[in-house]
């Protein structure tokens, strides 16, 4: 039997050489483990002799701590009669959200935009630098967004658009609307739920969900979070949502190769690489503003530090990315899993062509949102790239894109051009600063306008969708051939 413990006994150990902190009811000596906390001892003394409970649970996955620990570093169980009011207030606040109290209800957002207005005022200042912040300039970032205003709509009339369905497939996978959840690190920054809250969200729409290595919970959770009895969206199946994992391939092969088994066994249906990141990019709005070095993720083990270069979360959790994946590394990938491969970062024909020759399932173009090289390709102006260069790759993989999608018109757009569904990933971490209910309303949003698109156009079904519904004329002129110059034939002395 668990021993009781009161807080007037917690109280005594306050030390650094005799600590003792509470978190989720449970009574623990963290005397050892404080000097060899990743986030630095600071933070466990600073809850010392106290409940640690809500500090610990906005960072790390309930199980982090028991999984972590020895049990004989378990004293016993908090005495919920001991508590005093005192006791129970929290030590000084080290960082505060920009006005909590301002987010608008959410019955009141009618559109993606809000969703954003409403995290930039009410997340932590380092939770809304590390989303939406960008490499250097932000250029990538915005031509993301703005390519799709570029390319207009060729609307027809008079056609029955009484019953539009907006299901499709990836993957072999149903979906209600062509959205995925594309993979986004750490999301319990915006809320508690982190992603079991997006995935019960997903689910309730009918949407699969790609799960990132930088994910705040172990996939295992993410997977129960949504293990109840229900239903997948609108679709007559056993309740069971599609789930994606994307992977960072560590430098320590080994890790990411017993990473997929683990997924794979858990009934993951395809494994994303990202592969336009073999470093992180430099995100100087996310550099000037301090990460909490306590802040961790349980599958890739990355731990967050400050350091002369500043806080970037991106850059010092991604330090054990391995930068040497190449072409020659995908027999070893496929050695590791069989499961569908999807190249999660192709921005260039060659590279598509180069996918197709390796025999991979599907590619994601996309430039990271941005966060990786600035000034690289928008996604969307890549759907023409491959359909001017290589338009026969449709017919070889599955071609998704990811980046920049805030409107119905946009996943048209996309749709026509080719696209088998497209990824959001900034969008969901925005959405979940209402929790799953806000995640659900987003992309009940984006239906409704996609709904609305299809009657506009004359389209009923997305297999209707093509080429000729859009005008490209402002931006072909734009779109690049193969990996020559058009007319600059230098080249360096050196073979590249």
């Amino acid at each position: 039997m668990a021993r009781v413990v009161s807080v007037q006994e917690i109280s005594k150990h306050i030390i650094p050489e005799d600590l003792w902190t509470v978190v989720d009811g449970t009574v623990y000596d963290l005397t050892e483990f404080a000097p060899e906390h990743p986030g630095g001892a600071g933070i466990i003394i600073r809850y010392a002799g106290r409940d640690a409970s809500t500090a610990y649970n906005e960072i790390h996955a309930p199980s982090l701590i028991k999984n972590s620990l020895h049990s004989s570093k378990i004293i016993g169980t908090l005495d919920p009669s001991s508590i005093t009011e005192e006791w129970a207030k929290p030590p000084p606040t080290v960082s505060t959200s920009f006005s909590p109290d301002s987010k608008p209800p959410l019955d009141t957002l009618i559109n993606t935009h809000d969703f954003v207005s409403a995290a930039r005022q009410t997340i932590t200042p380092k939770t809304w630098a590390f989303y939406s912040s960008a490499a250097t300039d932000l250029n990538t970032k915005a031509r993301n967004n703005s390519a799709y205003s570029d390319i207009g709509l060729r609307p027809r009339i008079l056609v029955d658009v009484k019953d539009v369905d907006t299901s499709t497939a990836m993957l072999g996978q149903k979906m209600s609307v062509p959205i995925f959840c594309a993979p986004a690190a750490m999301a319990k920054m915006v809320h508690p739920d982190g992603e079991k809250g997006i995935a019960r969200g997903c689910r309730k729409l009918g949407i699969p969900q790609c799960v990132s290595t930088n994910a705040s919970f172990p996939i295992a959770e993410i997977f129960e979070a949504v293990g109840e009895p229900g239903t997948y969206g609108t679709f007559d199946s056993d309740g069971k949502m599609p789930f994606f994992f994307q992977l960072y391939v560590d430098k320590q092969r080994e890790k990411s190769a017993k990473l997929l088994r683990e997924v794979e066994a858990l009934g993951v249906k395809a494994i994303f690489v990202t592969v336009d990141a073999p470093v992180p990019g430099k995100r100087e709005a996310d550099e000037r503003v301090k990460a909490d070095e306590s802040l961790s993720t349980p599958m890739s083990g990355a731990k967050a530090k400050n350091d002369a270069k500043g806080g970037a979360l991106g850059r010092i959790m991604g330090s054990y990315i391995d930068a040497s994946l190449s072409w020659a590394d995908i027999p070893w990938l496929r050695k590791c899993t069989s499961l569908p491969i999807v190249l999660k970062g192709v921005q260039t024909t060659m590279d598509a062509k180069k996918a197709a020759e390796y025999g991979i399932e599907g590619i994601v173009l996309s430039n990271h949102g941005g966060r990786s090289l600035d000034t690289a390709p928008a996604p969307i102006l890549l759907l023409l790239e491959l359909q001017k260069n290589c338009p026969e790759i449709f017919d070889k993989m599955e071609v998704y894109v990811d980046g920049g999608v805030m409107r119905g018109t946009d996943i048209f757009k996309a749709l026509c051009l080719g696209a088998k569904s497209v990824g959001i990933g900034r969008g969901f971490l925005f959405a979940l600063n209402y929790g799953q209910e806000g995640v659900a309303k987003f992309v009940d949003i984006l239906k409704d306008e996609l709904e609305t698109t299809m009657r506009m156009m004359g389209v009923t079904d997305l297999s209707q969708v093509h080429p000729g519904m859009l005008n490209t004329g402002a931006v072909d002129h734009l779109i690049p051939g193969w990996d020559e110059h058009p007319y600059a034939k230098w080249r360096p002395k050196a073979k590249i």
